[in-house]
């Protein structure tokens, strides 16, 4: 028989679930910031993410998203899942108001997640799959929900930073290449330069159009900033640095950071030092704009030895963030 909603949620919790609608955004959001202030996260959603969690096709809205609201209507705990079609990965999110924790709930939630993603599987035919779940070491209290319901870390990400106070090197390319600014002519052949780069890469999926357009027109992306090596005889794009800039930086960190949301390089133009050349052209734009640090993310098991290019140009480990998987 299947379970309804509220049978995977401790009975003696006063909250009301049911899915997730545009009209709740706001207050989300508002949970989402009382959640930050106790687990001081390195990156926290804003309204832009909450819309596309809403509209993404990765996500039925009605099936795929919780909320818990205690009596006054006020959200209090928030659970989402979402897949990309034909994948046996599923993704989560969501998180407990800090005054209602230590009751069960985060715990109650995950495995509504889990037994969520195995209907998705299910309605894929799929006879099985992988629930994952990005953590920040820096938040014991996500740590022990993943130990607590079976989950194993799979790999761990290393966040950087590097002062642009700093002297920033010099960095050429061979001729017949050249620097240019992202720009909507250039953002097609870059998704497609991006999905070619990491087919190789542990966890990567495909860039549909769809989770594409969000990229590049989130409300943090900077196009001034983002960048693509153009191979000027064949008009190809042979490596891209896309770039964000999230104003409350300065308060969740304590400087200013420019961050490298994503960078690649196509397989026939490796070993021409063209991530470094991207990297230090991103961080002279950042420091002409007047901001403090460049900051990125790097797989710290990633075997093209991307964590030592970014420390020889100056970047240093911040915090880890931890995969967990579930295997469904």
């Amino acid at each position: 028989m299947t379970k309804s909603v509220t049978d995977y949620f401790p009975t003696g919790t006063p909250l009301q679930w049911r899915p997730i609608t545009p009209d709740d955004i706001g207050q989300w959001l508002e949970l989402i910031k009382r959640m930050a202030e106790e687990d001081k996260p390195d990156w926290v959603e804003e309204r832009a993410d909450l819309e596309q969690i809403l509209e993404s096709s990765k996500t039925d809205p009605e099936k795929d998203t919780i909320l818990g609201l205690d009596a006054d209507g006020v959200p209090r705990a928030v659970g989402a899942i979402q897949k990309n079609h034909g994948s046996t990965l599923i993704h989560t999110m969501g998180g407990v108001d800090p005054a209602w924790r230590r009751r069960g709930i985060g715990t109650a939630l995950y495995g509504w997640q889990a037994a969520r993603a195995r209907r998705r599987l299910d309605e894929d035919g799929a006879a099985e799959g992988v629930l994952r779940t990005y953590a920040e070491e820096r938040v014991p209290s996500q740590l022990a929900l993943m130990d607590a319901t079976g989950n194993t870390v799979v790999r761990y990400f290393t966040e950087m930073t590097r002062p642009l106070g700093t002297e920033i090197p010099a960095v050429q390319i061979p001729a017949g290449l050249r620097i240019a600014t992202f720009s909507e002519e250039l953002s097609e052949a870059v998704r497609l330069a991006h999905n070619e780069a990491f087919q190789d890469h542990w966890g990567s999926e495909p860039r549909d159009e769809e989770s594409w357009r969000y990229t590049v027109t989130h409300p943090e992306f900077r196009p001034d900033w983002s960048l693509a090596v153009v191979d000027e005889e064949t008009g190809e794009v042979a490596a891209y640095q896309l770039a964000s800039f999230d104003p409350g930086s300065k308060e969740i960190l304590g400087y200013t950071e420019a961050y490298t949301d994503l960078l690649g390089v196509r397989r026939n133009w490796r070993g021409l030092r063209l991530a470094p050349a991207l990297l230090v052209e991103a961080m002279r734009r950042f420091a002409a704009d007047g901001i403090e640090n460049a900051g990125l993310g790097v797989d710290t098991e990633n075997p093209s030895g991307a964590l030592g290019l970014y420390e020889r140009l100056g970047y240093e480990p911040t915090h880890r963030t931890r995969v967990y998987e579930l295997a469904i």
